[in-house]
């Protein structure tokens, strides 16, 4: 019983690292110009290792991304919207 508490406990300390946290920014997209536009950035950010969650708004030009700070970064993140044709800055 010993060895299967501390394995359990052992899978869970791993599954989640202590060192990793979560974070969300938003982007600025000014160049999306037509209702098609948010498809592509939302494609582009989503297949961003570490990124979880993205929401982008065609009215307000811009992509509110959840991501796992230890596995990605806002500089990875803008230049996936550059890459997809959609240069994009961090907003304060």
């Amino acid at each position: 019983m010993k060895k299967l508490t501390a394995v359990i406990a052992l899978s869970a300390a791993l599954s989640t690292p202590a060192w990793s946290a979560g974070q969300t920014i938003t982007l600025s997209v000014p160049g999306m110009t037509c209702a098609a536009c948010p498809i592509t950035v939302k494609k582009a950010l989503a297949n961003v290792d570490g990124v979880s969650k993205v929401e982008v708004s065609f009215e307000k030009r811009e992509a509110v991304v959840t991501f796992d700070d230890a596995r990605t970064g806002p500089e990875t993140l803008a230049q996936a919207t550059a890459n997809a044709g959609y240069p994009s800055t961090v907003k304060e």
